[in-house]
């Protein structure tokens, strides 16, 4: 039996809902495991994936007896199929926030829907709380960026550019047993570190740049995310005060995180401890990691979202000077009932390399 249709299922029942329109490839994968395109169809009394000819094999290899998934062929599904998948259901959820409204009305039509209801990020809530099986797949994804940060930082050298740093980094977590990366990586370096999603360029690293490192690995459908900020050959005062400053703010936050504490509390005493030294919050302190990189809860000023046991998030607290400097420090992070634990473990005390 496969706990998570089951727990969809109750789920269902408490919102009234007959049946279940899935298109979200990660809320397929979060529910079934399954890496491929199409259509998960859940019932009170079956489940069904619909996906084409690419997927077929791989999805017939993952499935097993407990799924009780019935698997289909796109090509082989008939008007009578779709016609009798919702028959016996008054009331079928469907992703609003994932299909476009062109789709909303194919579906419809499609499946003969008598009573189509928004799901408002059901499944996306059951994500937010990790079992420990999706735990212990975070954990290895931090450990493998782990590692990947201590030959990074072996490897900079002055003279190769931003995007020689990103494609070892890239190289060196699919060698270590990852599925790919969590994310693009950003490699910023000098001025180009004081833009917060910066792009991998061809700047050449030069003696006393600060670089932002910002990188993590996918194992098994979930992720780690990890920020480290490191200076090529030495730092100025200025920015060794910045640095420590920002890595202070981390660790206070960080002490702040446990069970049933105050996500926009937390981000607000950030925001203040930015603006009393003239420096704003331009993003958010933290965002849920798991099968997506970014997803809830949010650390943030807007948030009103509470800590809970088992959440996986990062802390991610940064300062940048436009066209002069940017420095953040970010893991993520485990929440416990009187304490956190950061997942990622690399060395945050100031790096010169």
């Amino acid at each position: 039996m496969n706990q998570r249709i089951e727990t969809l299922r109750e789920v269902m029942h408490e919102k009234n809902l007959t049946g279940f329109i899935i298109n979200n490839p990660n809320n397929i994968r979060y529910i079934t495991d399954l890496k491929a395109e199409g259509t998960l169809l859940i019932t009170d009394k079956e489940n069904i994936f619909i996906t084409d000819a690419r997927y077929i094999e791989e999805v017939k290899n993952t499935l097993t007896l407990e799924d009780e998934i019935s698997l289909l062929d796109i090509k082989d599904v008939t008007e009578n199929d779709y016609l009798s998948f919702f028959q016996n259901c008054q009331s079928v959820g469907f992703e609003e926030n994932y299909i476009s409204y062109a789709e909303y009305k194919k579906m419809i039509v499609r499946y003969r829907i008598k009573d189509a209801v928004e799901t408002e990020g059901l499944i996306e809530k059951l994500r937010i709380i990790k079992k420990q099986d999706e735990i212990d797949k975070i954990e290895k994804a931090c450990n493998i960026t782990d590692n990947c940060f201590l030959h990074i930082t072996d490897y900079i050298k002055p003279g190769m550019t931003e995007k020689d740093i990103a494609i070892e980094i890239e190289k060196t977590i699919l060698e270590s047993g990852a599925e790919g990366l969590a994310f693009e990586t950003v490699v910023a370096s000098g001025e180009n570190s004081s833009k917060p999603h910066a792009v991998p360029s061809d700047r050449v690293i030069q003696s006393g740049d600060p670089i932002v490192l910002d990188f993590g690995a996918r194992y098994q459908g979930y992720c780690a995310d990890m920020t480290r900020t490191v200076f090529v050959g030495s730092v100025s005062d200025e920015a060794r005060k910045l640095y420590e400053f920002v890595l202070a703010v981390q660790t206070r936050a960080f002490n702040k995180m446990k069970n049933g504490a105050d996500c926009r509390q937390i981000a607000k005493d950030v925001q203040t401890e930015l603006n009393a030294r003239n420096y704003e919050m331009i993003h958010a302190l933290g965002h849920g990691v798991g099968i997506e990189v970014h997803e809830k809860p949010y650390l943030s000023i807007n948030s009103n979202s509470y800590l809970k046991e088992n959440m996986t998030l990062t802390n991610e607290p940064g300062i940048y000077i436009p066209g002069v400097i940017g420095i953040r420090i970010e893991d993520t992070v485990l929440i416990n009932v009187m304490s956190a634990r950061n997942l990622t473990k690399s060395n945050k005390n100031l790096l010169i390399i």
